[in-house]
């Protein structure tokens, strides 16, 4: 499956993004999809991931109340909506998936058999 991650861009403190990925090559049902990010000179870290049918989602603490996953396995792609951002939210996003019907949450990044290029999120103060 390839994966296409979308929607970033600059945003002022307390705004909000939308991040989409796009799965393609295969029917994206049975995919559990996770997001990480990277910020400069930091090390990847999760930030959220929905179970292959959307039934169970998990968020990183530090994103938990603001972020919101969810998908649409009609149309092959898994959301990211962002609201109250802050500039320590500032990074390179990525999502991630794996073949995975279960309700097992994956957190590692070494969970993930593919992964997408990611999408740039600025946020202003």
């Amino acid at each position: 499956v390839q994966l296409q991650a979308s929607g970033g861009g600059l945003v002022q403190t307390g705004g909000s993004l939308r991040l989409s990925c796009l799965a393609s090559g295969r029917t994206f049902s049975g995919y559990a999809v996770g997001w990480f990010r990277q910020a400069p000179g930091k090390e990847r870290e999760f930030v959220a991931t929905i179970s292959w049918n959307g039934g169970r989602t998990y968020y990183a603490d530090s994103v938990k109340g603001r972020f919101t996953v969810s998908r649409d396995n009609a149309k092959n792609t898994v959301y990211l909506q962002m609201d109250s951002l802050k500039p320590e939210d500032t990074a390179v996003y990525s999502c991630a998936a794996v073949f995975r019907v279960g309700a097992t949450m994956m957190v590692r990044d070494d969970d993930y058999d593919y992964w997408g290029q990611g999408t740039q999120v600025t946020v202003s103060s």
